[in-house]
């Protein structure tokens, strides 16, 4: 019984993602915030309805990956065009058990290089509609930190 029970655990994990026709799918309205000091913000920047200044509103869809998301931020922040600049992803979320939110790494993308996580969707990362987009940029003659960097 425990085998069984296991399997199907293991079998919902690799569920594959529906395909999001986009055409006839309405987008979401996805609040991106973003920093240019290689740093996240903090959970309690989004705390009592606060959320930071740095806020950008992009209409998207559940299947949006991390590289797509990286091109629509070098649209509007020319500076992080330069090949070699580093954007790491957050999901902030509100912790179900209190009123503050948690931050989860989902992954990073390298402007001019490819990486394992530039097809990583939203909806892989199990982003709920209502979350918010946490976006840190480090400039390419700035290294990211190190705990904060994934292999390619």
């Amino acid at each position: 019984m425990a085998l069984e029970s296991r399997i199907t655990q293991e079998e919902i994990k690799k569920e594959p993602e529906k395909p999001i026709d986009r055409e006839k799918t309405c987008p979401l309205l996805l609040r991106v915030f973003t920093t240019n000091s290689g740093r996240h913000h903090r959970p309690d920047e989004f705390a009592r309805g606060n959320v930071p200044s740095s806020e950008l509103q992009i209409y998207t869809w559940m299947d949006a990956t991390l590289k797509e998301l990286t091109s629509l931020v070098k649209e509007v922040y020319p500076e992080a065009r330069k090949k070699g600049t580093h954007f790491s992803f957050n999901i902030v979320y509100p912790d179900p058990r209190g009123k503050v939110y948690r931050l989860k790494d989902i992954g990073s993308t390298v402007s001019g290089r490819k990486g394992t996580d530039d097809s990583m969707t939203l909806q892989s990362q199990r982003f709920q509609i209502g979350d918010y987009l946490d976006i840190a940029i480090t400039p390419p003659n700035r290294a990211p930190p190190l705990a904060r960097m994934r292999p390619f």
